[in-house]
Order: C-alpha cells, then sequence, then structure tokens
C-alpha cells in the first residue's frame, strides 16, 4: 500500500499533536490511575440512614422547602440526596 505525499503528510501531522498532547500530560502529572483513585474515594464515602423521628422531621422540611418554590437540584445538593427522592415526596 503506498501513501501519497498528502497522506503522509496528514500522519506526520497527527503524530505531531499525539506527541504534543502527551508531552503536556507529562507536564501536569495527572495520570489516568491517580484521577480514578481520587473518583473512587469521592465515591466510597457512606451514606447517612435517618431513622424515625429524624426522618419524619427531614421529610418535612424537605416538602416545606419544595412548597416555598426552592428549587429542586439546589435541595438536593444541599441536603445530599438524589433529586428523585425529593420528587417522591
Amino acid at each position: 500500500m503506498a501513501l501519497s505525499k498528502r497522506q503522509i503528510s496528514q500522519l506526520e501531522k497527527v503524530v505531531e499533536t499525539v506527541q504534543a498532547i502527551l508531552a503536556a500530560e507529562e507536564k501536569q502529572g495527572s495520570r489516568p490511575s491517580e484521577q480514578k483513585k481520587a473518583t473512587r474515594a469521592s465515591a466510597g464515602r457512606t451514606s447517612i440512614r435517618r431513622s424515625g423521628k429524624e426522618l419524619a422531621a427531614f421529610r418535612r422540611t424537605l416538602r416545606a422547602e419544595r412548597k416555598n418554590g426552592v428549587p429542586v437540584a439546589e435541595i438536593a445538593k444541599r441536603h445530599k440526596v438524589s433529586k428523585s427522592y425529593v420528587y417522591q415526596l
């Protein structure tokens, strides 16, 4: 398979671009394995389980905030619950 001059120049550009990207990543010191470890650590946090009176009070609070017109996304972020949980109430 013979390549034309244009194809060869395009391949050279691709190689130069990849080398530039790899050089930039090495300067940052950020490797994919380090990023995976960071996401695993944040995902492994323990959740809070509410029960009894505390759960009833929490639900009342969520309903009151929802009635006052606070956006669901803001409520979910503030109380660290999912948006669907807020909608279910």
